[in-house]
């Protein structure tokens, strides 16, 4: 449409000239002693008009002929921005494909363009990686950080995620430290050295980095949680060196971390472990209270206290849980510690009626024992012996 309107405009100006040329009688005399020269005003305008444009030409081709370096060198840095853009898209096609070798030829195809040298660089640096070539690929992120100085955070984040692939935990960390310090708002960059502080086992950062990702909703909450009681379980097996320096960590443990019995159950083992059967009881029993476990179930029956109050609540936990075989179980050696053989009998029969264990056998063969009938002892140690030749 627009085209058309232009094509119109033209017809018209040409017919209101050729028009106006027809009406026009006036005359141009020039004077240029000793010559005189009488033209018709209408030539002279077109001529006038035809000098005009033979000049505009002269002038472009000038113009043109003087900028023809430039143009040439913009036509081939087009030609090679091109290459490199196709080099480029076929190196991660390779990459992906698992083609590590093509996937290195091509992206170093790529680092002739400025605009493709940094991330080709970073391309070959891990299809190196993929085929164990490290000098190599430590050659290409050096090569990145040359072509790319003011922008290091995607060659740091690339060299710590290659170096925890290798295992090189130490220069791993060194490397984040150094991109923390160009920039703090990478979610990339945190989760990374979550990875990292796993690897060298240092949990408490792993604690710290948790939280902050929870903060940013960057980590999966159940895969936070996992991490978490494996952090404080790591911690309380390893860490503690004394009775009080444990009271100490378990005090500034989070109350929502405290409720889970995993953390609870590992609490209350090292309790056990330095002699504070009282913490360890405070433990199991309110962890109990809250969430129902088998395990927690049994550590309470090594909690030394006063059995008979312990006798007394864990039977009053039978009515809650009266198939729960851990449960009864404990009330058969409570009751065992309390010399009570009749109820600690039938509480070991009970926890056999509903799951046969090895403990439960080695317990209630402990017991018989006891109560002066060794030949049903024999018999309970030999399933119990057979259930552990079955379990291996």
């Amino acid at each position: 449409m627009k085209s058309l309107f232009w094509i119109l405009a033209i017809c018209g100006l040409a017919v209101t000239l050729t028009l106006a040329a027809r009406h026009n009688a006036g005359y141009a005399l020039l004077v240029y002693p000793p010559w005189r020269m009488e033209l018709s005003l209408n030539l002279l305008i077109t001529l006038l008009l035809a000098l005009l444009a033979a000049s505009y030409g002269v002038v472009r081709l000038v113009f043109h002929t003087l900028n023809l370096p430039s143009y040439v060198r913009a036509f081939h840095a087009e030609r090679q921005l091109e290459r490199a853009r196709g080099a480029m898209t076929d190196a991660l096609l390779a990459f992906h494909e698992g083609r590590y070798g093509k996937a290195e030829k091509l992206a170093t195809g790529a680092l002739e363009a400025p605009e493709f040298a940094a991330v080709g660089a970073l391309l070959a640096a891990r299809a190196a990686h993929k085929m164990k070539d490290f000098n190599k690929r430590d050659g290409y992120l050096m090569q990145a950080e040359r072509l790319a100085p003011d922008q290091p955070a995607a060659r740091l984040m690339t060299q710590a995620e290659l170096l925890l692939d290798q295992r090189n935990t130490q220069e791993a960390l060194t490397v984040l430290k150094r991109l923390h310090a160009v920039t703090t708002r990478l979610t990339g960059a945190l989760r990374l050295e979550l990875k990292a502080q796993q690897q060298a086992k240092n949990w408490d950062k792993v604690l710290e980095l948790i939280g902050k990702l929870e903060k940013k909703e960057a980590i999966d909450p159940t895969y936070a949680a996992q991490l978490k009681i494996n952090a404080h379980q790591e911690n309380l097996r390893n860490a503690m060196p004394d009775v009080g320096a444990l009271k100490e960590y378990w005090r500034k443990v989070p109350a929502a971390d405290r409720a889970d019995n995993k953390i609870a159950l590992s609490a209350a083992r090292q309790f056990l472990a330095f002699g504070d059967c009282q913490a360890a009881m405070e433990i199991v029993t309110s962890s109990l209270e809250r969430h129902w476990d088998g395990q927690l179930v049994r550590l309470y029956a090594e909690c030394q206290g006063d059995v008979l109050k312990q006798i007394e609540r864990a039977e009053n936990w039978v009515e809650l849980h009266p198939q729960d075989a851990s449960l009864l179980l404990t009330l058969g050696r409570l009751c065992a510690q309390r010399e009570l053989w009749g109820k600690a009998l039938s509480y070991l029969e009970a926890s056999l009626s509903i799951e046969a264990r090895a403990e439960t056998h080695l317990a209630l063969a402990q017991l018989l024992e006891k109560m002066g009938r060794p030949e049903a002892a024999i018999e309970q140690y030999r399933r119990g012996l057979l259930l552990c030749a079955g379990a291996t």
